[in-house]
C-alpha cells in the first residue's frame, strides 16, 4: 500500500539539554507546516579505494551523520496580545530571544550567547525521524499576493529512525494569516524609529510603494563532528534582503547617492489587520547596495538588495508579533 506524502507530522520541542530529546508531542508540540524537506541521513562517506586484481568498485564507508530538515510556517500572531506565537520556539532555535510584555507584545531579536536547541520529531506515514540539538536559520518572505511566511532550515544530530504510528496533533494555537495586499500591509517606512517602551508603532520615516520584503537571516549553522561532542553550533549571522521600490525620478538619484555613500537608514514593515495577529518587522541599520533597474507591468521599478547591520549589538532585526 502507498504511503503518502501528506501524512506527515513534524513535532518541534526545545531542548533543556543540548543534544538530549525533548520528547516533544502531538497535543503539545506539533507545526502547521508547508513546502517540506527532509535529508534523512546527510553523511560523509569514506572511500574503501581497496586495491585488487581486477577492476570495480569497493565499498563507501558512512562517517559523520547528520539530519537536514525544512519546512514553511505562517507568519501570523498568537491571536492573544503579548502571547508568544507558535512557532516562537523554531526562533528560539535559531539564535532568537523570546522577549514578552504581557498582555501588549512579544519580541524576537538576535543574540550571540546562550543559544537554544529543538529536537525535532518528523513522522513521515509510518516512519519517525528524529532530530536532536536542531538549530538552523530562516528566510521571511512578505511579497505581495502570497501569504506570509518563515522557511526554516534546521540541521541536527542524527536521532535514529523507526516504524511508528502517526500520532494525534492539537493544532489550534496556530491562526489564519492574511495575505500580503495593500489593504492588509502597510508601505515599506524607511528612516522611522520603533517604538519599543509600549504598544508597537512606526514612528515617523518615509513610505514607499513596493513589492514586498524578503530577509535571508543569513545564519551560520553547521553540524559538526567530534569524538564524544557532536553538535550544530551557530557560529555567525549576516542578515540580508531585497526589496523593489516604486519611486519618482528624484527618489531614484536619491537612492543612488545613499548608495555610494554607503548610507545607513532603518526600515521597518507592518503586516496585519487583526488585532493580535498583526506582525512588524524592523532593521535599525540597513545599507542598500546592488542597484537594479526592475519592471512590474510595464511599470518602472528600482531593486535594491539589502544588508542588515547590528546598530548597538544584536538589534539588526526584530519581529514584533501578537499585538
Amino acid at each position: 500500500m502507498a504511503r503518502l506524502i501528506r501524512n506527515t507530522a513534524i513535532l518541534a520541542k526545545l531542548e533543556a539539554t543540548y543534544g538530549v530529546d525533548a520528547l516533544p508531542t502531538g497535543a503539545a508540540n506539533a507545526l502547521l507546516v508547508s513546502n517540506l524537506s527532509i535529508s534523512p541521513l546527510s553523511a560523509d562517506s569514506v572511500e574503501r579505494d581497496i586495491i585488487r586484481p581486477y577492476l570495480g568498485n569497493s565499498e563507501q564507508l558512512l562517517g559523520s551523520r547528520h539530519v537536514e530538515m525544512g519546512f514553511d510556517v505562517e507568519l501570523v500572531g498568537s491571536g492573544t496580545a503579548g502571547t508568544a506565537p507558535a512557532w516562537g520556539p523554531l526562533m528560539r532555535a535559531i539564535g532568537f530571544a523570546e522577549t514578552i510584555t504581557a498582555g501588549i507584545r512579544v519580541d524576537y531579536t538576535p543574540i550571540s550567547t546562550g543559544f537554544e536547541s529543538a529536537t525535532i520529531y518528523w513522522y513521515d506515514d509510518g516512519v519517525l525521524h528524529k532530530g536532536l540539538g536542531a538549530r538552523g536559520t530562516a528566510t521571511l518572505d512578505l511579497s505581495v499576493g502570497k501569504k506570509p511566511v518563515i522557511s526554516f532550515k534546521f540541521v541536527a544530530i542524527d536521532g535514529g529512525i523507526s516504524a511508528a504510528a502517526m500520532p494525534s496533533t492539537t493544532l489550534t494555537a496556530w491562526r489564519v494569516p492574511q495575505i500580503v495586499v495593500d489593504a492588509n500591509s502597510g508601505d515599506l517606512t524607511f528612516d522611522a524609529t520603533h517604538a519599543t517602551a509600549t504598544a508597537p508603532a512606526l514612528v515617523g520615516g518615509q513610505q514607499y510603494p513596493s513589492q514586498g520584503l524578503t530577509v535571508d537571516l543569513g545564519i551560520a549553522a553547521q553540524f559538526q563532528s567530534l569524538l564524544g561532542g557532536e553538535s550544530v553550533p551557530i557560529t555567525d549571522r549576516k542578515v540580508s534582503g531585497s526589496v523593489q521600490l516604486d519611486l519618482t525620478a528624484a527618489q531614484e538619484v536619491t537612492f543612488m547617492a545613499n548608495v555610494k555613500a554607503a548610507a545607513l537608514t532603518s526600515l521597518g514593515v507592518q503586516h496585519g489587520t487583526v488585532v493580535n495577529d498583526r506582525v512588524m518587522v524592523f532593521m535599525p541599520a540597513v545599507q542598500l547596495t546592488e542597484p537594479t533597474k526592475a519592471e512590474l507591468n510595464g511599470s518602472r521599478m528600482c531593486a535594491y538588495k539589502l544588508r542588515m547591520l547590528p546598530a548597538s549589538g544584536n538589534d539588526e532585526f526584530r519581529i514584533t508579533t501578537s499585538f
